[in-house]
């Protein structure tokens, strides 16, 4: 069964979707409804080698702690560790909600999705 919370904001990325038409919130609302079993994890050092300073990362499966990233970055994720999430904030680093990335990004542009 799948948690409330996550039915929510997969409708509310779907609505961003239609209304900003911004087709990487449609996408998003899909992998939110997959089983969790089918969502990947990412290691940090991953995502430092992907991407590069100030990126609005998103992931849809849970980031993972292991390596360092040596730049700052805004992600979301569905899920995160500790040492992951204490990384990031150390390096200057934002990690933020559905929501906040919608209102920040509302057509998605300049939103890397990796996953």
């Amino acid at each position: 069964m799948t948690n409330q919370v996550v039915i929510h904001m997969a409708k509310d990325l779907k609505k961003a979707s239609t209304k900003n038409d911004a087709p990487i919130w449609a996408k998003l609302a899909e992998y939110a409804l997959k089983p969790s079993a089918a969502r990947r994890d990412l290691n940090l050092n991953r995502i430092g080698q992907l991407t590069k300073e100030n990126d609005v990362v998103v992931f849809p499966g849970k980031v993972l702690g292991t390596g360092n990233i040596s730049h700052k970055i805004t992600l979301f994720s569905f899920s995160i560790s500790n040492s992951a999430a204490n990384k990031i904030l150390r390096n200057g680093g934002k990690i933020i909600s559905h929501s906040e990335l919608v209102e920040q990004n509302p057509t998605g542009k300049g939103v890397v999705l990796l996953g």
